[in-house]
């Protein structure tokens, strides 16, 4: 780590290698995840109602089997599988059948790959660096799933809850107790409004799951994160929500996922909270 920090003109490379591999495996795990957990929901909802077994045959799995082209099944070679720069090679086409492979192989590939070189810019090579390309990796999974699929999966929002109590118990970016109480109000915040537009309006205002990532963002950015995230993360979603409406040309009914804006807005507050704070209070004149 320390031969890292003395020599960026390696490190950084390094970061953005690994970022691109980190991105290609994140890539997996969005298109692969929410099958694998819908094949299992169904599997035990027979169990529970006692219904007759049928054959259904699970999805393929996040890290044994290979990858391949969602049209023509053909199993990539290695070197038809390199991050990005595939992708590139070939044109966005399958090298069998043609068929187009969408963007967001590159795009996730590459958007892992900036975010983790900024993590090291900010946090450095250690310990704090790790940790920050581990929370960012996890945003980046969970944002990918809640834009395809309106999700966001207890196997990844409640492992990162966990991982950033963890970190604050060795005070790698603040202590246990701003951690702990921030991950409390990030749940209870959001569940509260969710409690009280369901007794209003008998609808139910968001998932379940935006209340445990804004618990898992508390627990990094700690109690003084929270408002800050809900704020950004609203403005955020109503400017992009609101441009994407018009675009589709759908009425503001239509659910719009709301994860992606937490991601987004505990990322900043992670990185720029204390920057934004004091920026706050210089502006009103508080300090």
């Amino acid at each position: 780590m320390a031969f890292l920090d003395q020599n960026p003109q390696l490190g950084y490379p390094l970061v953005a290698g690994f970022g691109l591999l980190v991105g290609s495996f994140l890539n997996v795990v969005i298109l692969r995840l929410p099958a694998r957990l819908e094949w299992s929901w169904k599997r035990d909802s027979r169990e529970v109602l006692e219904l007759d077994e049928v054959y259904d045959p699970p999805p393929p799995g996040i890290v044994v089997e290979r990858s391949h082209c969602p049209h023509c099944k053909h199993v990539l070679s290695w070197y038809e599988n390199i991050p990005l720069f595939s992708w590139l090679a070939l044109r966005g086409k399958c090298r069998h059948c043609k068929a187009p492979i969408s963007a967001q192989y590159p795009l996730v590939e590459l958007l892992t790959m900036l975010l983790f070189v900024a993590c090291v810019a900010r946090f450095g090579f250690g310990w704090q660096g790790f940790g920050a390309m581990l929370f960012t990796g996890f945003l980046v999974a969970m944002s990918g799933i809640d834009l395809r699929t309106q999700l966001l999966p207890d196997v990844l929002t409640l492992p990162l809850m966990w991982l950033g109590l963890i970190a604050a118990s060795d005070h790698l970016y603040m202590a246990a107790k701003p951690a702990l109480v921030g991950a409390a109000v990030g749940y209870a915040s959001l569940w509260s409004v969710w409690w009280l537009f369901k007794q209003l309006t008998g609808k139910e205002g968001m998932g379940h799951g935006d209340f445990k990532l804004l618990a898992a963002i508390g627990a990094w950015t700690g109690l003084r994160g929270i408002l800050p995230t809900v704020l950004i993360a609203s403005l955020v979603g109503a400017i992009v929500g609101s441009i994407w409406l018009a675009i589709k040309g759908r009425d503001r009914a239509t659910p719009i996922p709301f994860g992606p804006y937490l991601a987004i807005a505990g990322w900043i507050v992670f990185f720029w909270g204390k920057v934004l704070e004091d920026g706050y209070l210089h502006y009103a004149h508080l300090d």
